[in-house]
This record gives structure tokens, sequence and C-alpha cells, in this order.
């Protein structure tokens, strides 16, 4: 409601200045300055008087407007999303959880009913089964409900997951730090960089040996971002852009070339760093 009232107010202003400018000008012109210009020179430079004006005051209004019009579209894009999120939270509870809880209910009596045989041993199986999908619908609602932010972002929840799966299979600890807003990315940025990323834990799953993985999203102040792959494991033996059988890796390089990112793998102190700058140079 606020916003709208400053942009009915610019709106306003608009409008109104150029009048307010022809309006001053022709009084300051007949009470000062007509003994010094003819009438003609005086209405041949008003249009050029009102056109100064506008574009140093009009256009700094403009700007204003669009920027809240932007911040206005943004803030409905992001209550729809959570209207949408809501629904489908509704709709996983009221449909596939309540399915699922009486599936399970049907199991537990078949259970009763089959002490012992193949019938009995499957049943187990089975609400083994039902439980674990239970558990992951039930998260799945609950991240839903869980306010946006940037780790939530749609597109980066798999990078998180993929993390956790690298970490479990090789027994490794995993920490995920993301603070770029989902906004501030691009729909091919953001498809190019779950490709670069996801490549780089692969080769961590595959190759590091390491006992911690790290994943991070950052900005830099200036619409760029460091985004990057860290590990303590083994690193690389040789030079990793002339090691036979990186072919991944050098796709991920020509994936940052085609962006126009700077891709870096090197090692610092304990870690292996695989890191895609965009437009604002290394963060810390």
């Amino acid at each position: 409601m606020e916003n709208q009232r400053k942009d009915r107010r610019i709106k306003w202003m608009i409008l109104l200045i150029p009048t307010l400018t022809i309006g001053l000008w022709e009084y300051v012109r007949h009470a000062f300055l007509l003994p010094y210009f003819s009438m003609e020179l005086g209405n041949l430079l008003a249009p050029f008087i009102v056109l100064a004006v506008t574009l140093t005051l009009v256009r700094g209004l403009f700007s204003r407007l669009e920027q809240s019009q932007r911040a206005l579209q943004q803030e409905k894009s992001a209550n729809a999303a959570l209207e949408e999120r809501e629904r489908l939270a509704r709709e996983l509870h009221d449909g596939i959880a309540q399915s699922l809880f009486l599936l399970a209910v049907k199991l537990d009596q078949l259970d009763g009913m089959a002490s012992e045989g193949p019938v009995r041993e499957w049943g187990v199986r089975l609400r083994e089964t039902v439980r674990v999908m239970h558990e992951d619908v039930r998260q799945a609602i609950a991240n839903l409900r869980l306010p946006l932010s940037p780790e939530t972002a749609a597109w980066v929840v798999p990078l998180r997951e993929l993390l956790g799966e690298t970490a479990n299979a090789t027994e490794a600890e995993a920490e995920f730090t993301w603070t770029i807003p989902d906004s501030s990315l691009t729909d091919k940025e953001k498809v190019e960089l779950h490709a670069c990323m996801r490549e780089a834990l692969m080769n961590v799953r595959k190759h590091a040996k390491a006992s911690k993985v790290f994943v991070v999203g950052q900005t830099d102040g200036e619409n760029g971002f460091r985004c990057a792959v860290e590990d303590n494991g083994t690193g690389f033996a040789l030079d990793p852009w002339q090691a036979p059988g990186r072919f991944g890796l050098r796709m991920v390089r020509d994936r940052a070339n085609r962006m126009g990112w700077t891709l870096n793998v090197e090692r610092r102190g304990d870690r292996t760093v695989v890191e895609w700058l965009k437009a604002g140079g290394r963060l810390g």
C-alpha cells in the first residue's frame, strides 16, 4: 500500500513538473526578464527550458517509478510463489500423505493375518518402503512451508541434496552455504551453474577421498557471484587440465567460457577449490 501511494505521488509529479516549469518561466519572464528578452526569444527558450527540467528532474522520477514497479513485481511474484507452495503442501498432505498412512494401516493388518512365511516377509518390506516414502512426503511438505530464501530456491535444493549424497557416499562432513538471491541469476545461469557444480561434486565423490566437502554460493555486491565446490581430499596428482580422463572438468571449463565466467581449479592450503566467478572478482 505504501509503495502504491509513493507511485501515485511520483506520477502526479511527472505530470505537474512540465506545467509548473512553463508557468514559472512565464512569470519570471514577464515579471523580471521582459526588458532583456523579446517575446520571440522568450517563446523560443520556453521548450528548451522545459526539456532541460524534464531531463534533470522527470527522468529521475521515471527511474524511481521503474524501480518501484520492479520491487512491486518481485513482491507479487514472491507472494504467488508462497501461495503455490502452500497449495502444493495442502495437496500433498490431503492426498499422498493420507493415502500412504492408510496403506500403512492395511499393511499392519496384513502383517497381523500372516504370522510367518513369504507374505509376512513381503509385508515387512512393503511397510518399510511406505514408511520411508511417508517421511519423504512429510519432509517435502515441511520444505514447501519454509519461508523463501536463497537456500530453498527450487534449483538450489537439488544441489544441497547432491552434496548430502556425496557426503554420505564418502562418509564426509558436508557444509552448504548459499546466499545468492534467486532473482539475481538468469535461467541460463542457473542451468549452467547446476551442471558445473554437479560435475564438480561427482569428481569429489569419485576421486577426492575427502573427509569434508563444501558448497559455497556468494554474491560480490556488484551483480556478480562466487560459486565453489571445495574439499580437503587428495587433490590432483597432475595438472588437472592435462590429466587423462578429465573430460568432465574440460566440459565445465567450456561451459564457464561460454558464459563469460572465470573458472579456477587449484589447491589452497588443505583444500582443493573449484570455483566460478562472475563479474566482480574473488571473494574472501
